[in-house]
């Protein structure tokens, strides 16, 4: 027969031999004791919820004593008369406090305002270096000596194939956005990924010279898939970014006025960006046929999303080491200060909010500058037979 439970029956019941024996109470329904076959003593609960039969830890025993566990009984029991299930509460709330859970949070509620290939660059991190080493951790739990030896360990290639320091950064900073998410949902109150010091990067910049743009022309020409020929072609001329131009829509382009609107979704500043497209480019784009709503459509819907393997061959064509896709903005930006134009000018064309990204140019004005500065050399100190001398004070 059931009978009350007491702090002596408790301590008096025997241990099965194997698995677990749960007595229960003869005076509050569902509330009991389970003995392990190791001797492991913890109240517990069940009750009823959407149908099923549930089963709710309240604590291990002596840690509780029986009256502490039976008024929490009593709690938990009003709670489920109300419409509310423990257990079910207590699983979610675990599994909320783990990093896996706010790597979820993060692709689900932040990844989405990112531009396609940040997604994808962001997934691949949480895939292949976060979720390995830190997925199962509390979130409240992890350290800053958790994130710093996660760096190191990128940084040093231990646990992948090869080290990868700038790659460490990046999950770095991917953390430190996470862990921002995760104060704003009262998860924690600080952020572990802050301090962590980055590795030295070296921003690489490498511009084409003009008899490399001359054999970069020639393999275009040549090159057989005119499509990926042409998108190459129109980030030369216009500096825009490869996800901008692949994504380039008919609607945006006005070919006769000569500009292109490109959305804020496309940007990465999330701001529309209008440019001025050159008379090369307007021939170019007038050239191509509207077959979809996309300039460069794909072949299975939607607009092209790679060319990866045709620049690799046209730059194996056209005698191009070290060049990336990317470069060819560097290039167009080159061109402009070349030309003498400013650094503002240049930043509006390529869609610049700040004008520190656009200072990394400013090296290459040293060749208008020269110019400019030979010209006023020309004037204060002619050559001979080139015109009136100024008199230079303090000279002998």
């Amino acid at each position: 027969m059931r009978q009350r439970l007491t702090d002596s029956i408790i301590k008096a019941l025997p241990a099965p031999a194997s698995s677990n024996r749960i007595t229960y109470d003869a005076e509050l329904p569902g509330f009991g004791v389970r003995v392990t076959a190791a001797g492991a003593r913890a109240f517990v609960l069940n009750y009823r919820a959407g149908g099923r039969e549930r089963r709710i830890t309240i604590g291990q025993h002596p840690a509780w004593t029986v009256k502490a566990a039976r008024d929490e009984a009593k709690r938990l029991r009003r709670e489920i008369d109300s419409g509310r299930d423990p257990l079910a509460e207590e699983q979610a709330e675990r599994a909320a406090s783990t990093v896996a859970h706010l790597c979820q949070e993060y692709t689900e509620h932040h990844l989405p305002k990112k531009r396609a290939r940040s997604q994808a660059d962001d997934r691949a991190m949480l895939e292949r270096e976060v979720l390995p080493r830190l997925g199962r951790l509390k979130v409240a739990d992890v350290t800053f000596t958790d994130i710093d030896r996660l760096h190191r360990e990128i940084t040093t290639g231990k646990k992948r194939d090869r080290p990868a320091p700038i790659r460490a950064n990046r999950v770095v900073a991917l953390c430190s956005k996470m862990f921002a998410l995760a104060i704003r949902r009262g998860w924690r109150a600080d952020n572990p990924a802050k301090g962590i010091e980055r590795n030295p990067e070296n921003k690489r910049e490498r511009f084409l010279a003009g008899d490399e743009v001359a054999r970069l022309t020639a393999a275009l020409a040549v090159h057989r898939d005119q499509q990926a020929a042409d998108i190459i072609r129109v980030l030369l001329l216009t500096g825009a970014r490869r996800g901008e131009v692949l994504s380039m829509r008919w609607a945006d382009l006005d070919l006769e006025a000569g500009v292109w609107v490109k959305p804020s979704a496309h940007t990465k500043q999330k701001k529309a960006h209008r440019v001025p497209l050159s008379a090369p480019a307007r021939q170019l784009l007038t050239g191509i046929p509207q077959t979809s709503e996309y300039v460069f459509p794909g072949r299975s819907g939607g607009h092209r999303v790679e060319i990866k393997n045709d620049w690799a061959t046209i730059c194996k064509a056209a005698k191009l080491e070290g060049v990336r896709v990317h470069d060819l903005r560097h290039s167009y930006a080159s061109f402009l200060a070349s030309a003498g134009l400013s650094l503002p000018i240049i930043g509006a064309l390529l869609g610049h909010t700040q004008a520190q990204t656009t200072a990394r140019y400013a090296h290459l004005f040293d060749d208008p500058l020269r110019a400019a500065t030979e010209r006023v050399g020309a004037i204060v100190s002619p050559v001979e037979g080139g015109g009136e001398v100024v008199p230079m004070k303090g000279r002998t």
